[in-house]
């Protein structure tokens, strides 16, 4: 039994599993009792992916794929850049309103023109890895700023931190897929954090 728990335990850290958290770092929520549609932008400042900077992260990936195949980096980083408003920026949203909707009416627009806009800036991604006979989880660190653009006066300030929701049956062998799962669970278990400290 004991021989049991010590692999279950090795194979979590293999994986790379942290738990995820989320937090008010600064300000209050308090506004969002009122609310029923709040913008929100996404922006990738100063990420990093993984140990490295996007910059270095990118230009390694690019020179490798197209060593690789004349062509295939630039493909990457067209894809790498369009994915995440095809499938990560959708999916927080998606996730997010599944939650809201159901409990307060509040959804998230990505329109000008409503009185808070939420920037949420990812910090850090894990792409993660699947190789068959070992992986590793992706996972992204979000920042959510909340601006009331009638005074311009920061409301609140949100952190996501170590969002993963990977296929644990093991067939999530692709990049974009790991780490749009873990926009979803971060746009979800936000939107459950929202509901649970307003208790909406």
């Amino acid at each position: 039994m004991k021989t049991l728990f010590s692999m279950l335990v090795m194979c979590l850290l293999a994986t790379g599993i942290y738990a995820q958290r989320i937090a008010v770092k600064s300000g209050s929520i308090d506004f969002l009792k009122n609310e029923k549609i709040l913008t929100v932008k996404f922006t990738y400042n100063n990420m990093r992916v993984g140990k490295m900077t996007e910059e270095d992260y990118v230009s390694k990936k690019i020179i490798e794929s197209n060593d690789k195949e004349p062509g295939k980096g630039d493909n990457w980083y067209k894809m790498w850049i369009d994915d995440r408003s095809n499938r990560f920026e959708p999916k927080f949203i998606e996730l997010f309103d599944k939650i809201m909707s159901d409990k307060r009416g509040i959804e998230l627009t990505e329109n000008d023109g409503n009185r808070y806009v939420m920037t949420v800036n990812t910090h850090f991604t894990e792409p993660g890895f699947n190789v068959g006979v070992a992986r590793k989880n992706a996972s992204v660190s979000l920042v959510a700023t909340i601006i009331d653009t009638e005074t311009g006066k920061e409301i609140a300030v949100i952190i996501i931190d170590n969002s993963s929701a990977n296929n644990f049956m093991g067939m999530d062998f692709d990049v974009a897929y790991r780490i749009q799962e873990s926009y979803a669970k971060a746009g979800r278990e936000l939107a459950k954090f929202l509901v649970k400290k307003l208790k909406l």
